[in-house]
């Protein structure tokens, strides 16, 4: 069976060789903090993502208005936005986190198969406060850098990371490095499968050690929320259950159970 990490990664060193990342000019902007957003958030955090399609949906939502959706995210309360910039497989561009940050004050998310400190260049030219780091890649050695070196980068960048795991060793191991948030994915990205029972074995064995945990994929309801509040994550990173909705605003209402932004 074809590993899709593997592809994944691949395309990504693809497109770092051939300048899809190098980035010339520069939003001016300050620097937001993601870990205090989330920390000092008065109701649950939920960082939503703009995503127009993904591998194991196929098209989410056919148009999006960069404007009008980072608006619906904002009034809706999320702590944080989340801009997929990987073009091929879930239709992100570069031109997207611009445009949200040309739109909204909230901390930026650049989420891509980030081997390369040339995307962490292009992230931190774009605009993004944090960037997402897949723990899985650098074990694998598909990237530049060791993963303390990239954190390293990603901090001389004033950017804030979030180091993706998927397994209890990567959560173990991760929580010995110096990233701000430590991601659990639901999704296997060997296949794509989905199955939130991972985030929640993983926080019932391990704890987090005061570090902030963000679970990320599958979350389809408030129900699902509820269930790993319980046993200990801090925020949720979620999409398709947005995008797919109707009303954005509203269901991030119904996520984050507020009327009100943080």
């Amino acid at each position: 069976m074809t590993d899709f990490l593997d592809i994944l990664a691949n395309e990504s060193m693809e497109r770092t060789s051939n300048g899809y990342y190098d980035v010339q000019d520069r939003v001016e902007k300050e620097p937001v903090s993601l870990v205090k957003a989330i920390t000092t958030c008065k109701h649950i955090p939920v960082v939503a993502e703009i995503k127009k399609r993904s591998p194991s949906l196929g098209n989410i939502r056919d148009e999006i208005d960069p404007v009008q959706v980072s608006l619906a995210f904002k009034n809706g309360g999320a702590v944080g936005i989340s801009v997929i910039t990987e073009p091929k497989r879930f239709g992100g561009s570069l031109q997207l986190l611009r445009r949200v940050r040309e739109t909204v004050d909230l901390p930026l998310l650049m989420k891509d198969i980030v081997s390369s400190k040339v995307q962490v260049e292009a992230a931190s030219r774009l605009g993004a406060d944090a960037v997402l780091l897949i723990a899985a890649l650098f074990d694998r050695g598909y990237c530049e850098p060791s993963l303390q070196d990239m954190i390293s980068f990603v901090h001389s960048k004033n950017l804030e990371v979030i180091l993706e795991t998927h397994n209890e060793e990567e959560f173990s191991h991760a929580l010995d490095t110096d990233a701000d948030i430590l991601g659990i994915n639901n999704r296997d990205l060997r296949d794509l499968s989905v199955n939130l029972e991972t985030a929640r074995k993983i926080l019932k064995n391990r704890k987090p050690d005061g570090k902030i945990v963000i679970v990320e994929s599958g979350i389809q309801d408030r129900n699902d929320l509820n269930q790993l509040l319980e046993v200990g994550a801090d925020a949720f990173l979620i999409g398709s259950s947005i995008m797919k909705a109707r009303d954005i605003e509203e269901i991030l209402k119904e996520f984050t159970m507020t009327n009100e932004n943080c």
